[in-house]
């Protein structure tokens, strides 16, 4: 009885170091922005959504970070806010966004950052720029706590 009783201790302690090297293996780093621990952006991440454009939220590693689909979404809040740039910018329902164009141009992915805020939120996308619209609107309701302190001109603007 006592070998038995060992064996399945010993198969149970394998399990669950398996299992948490399984879970370990899903989870992945995010960097953290200069302004990751803000307050700001500690509200920012509470408030994204667990679904993201059909994809779960995953388990980040990383102050103001939160990503889904195994990454093929990732934003980082607390990032530096862009100076004015003649980079694509787009207002999404009162978000103003810059295109990261050089990034794009390369072929390293779509990346976003709001423009305007301080700390700033940058999300970026390994997959096509058709998903960015969709993502930018169901992030963009979390981000009401940033104080907007500038916006995207347009030459008319000027």
């Amino acid at each position: 009885m006592t070998r038995t009783w060992t064996g399945a201790v010993c198969a149970v302690a394998v399990a669950a170091a398996v299992g948490g090297l399984v879970t370990a293996l899903d989870d992945y780093a995010v960097p953290a922005g200069p302004f990751a621990r803000s307050a700001a952006c500690t509200d920012v991440v509470g408030r994204l959504p667990e679904r993201l454009l059909g994809r779960d939220r995953d388990a980040v590693e990383g102050a103001g970070a939160a990503g889904w689909g195994g990454g093929a979404v990732i934003l980082r809040c607390g990032v530096r806010p862009p100076a004015p740039t003649v980079d694509t910018c787009m207002n999404v329902n009162g978000v103003d966004w810059v295109l990261d164009d050089e990034r794009a141009k390369r072929g390293d992915g779509w990346v976003f950052t709001v423009y305007g805020t301080d700390p700033a939120v940058e999300v970026s996308f390994k997959e096509s720029r058709q998903l960015a619209g969709d993502a930018l609107v169901a992030v963009g309701g979390s981000l009401g706590g940033l104080v907007r302190k500038s916006r995207c001109l347009a030459l008319s603007d000027t």
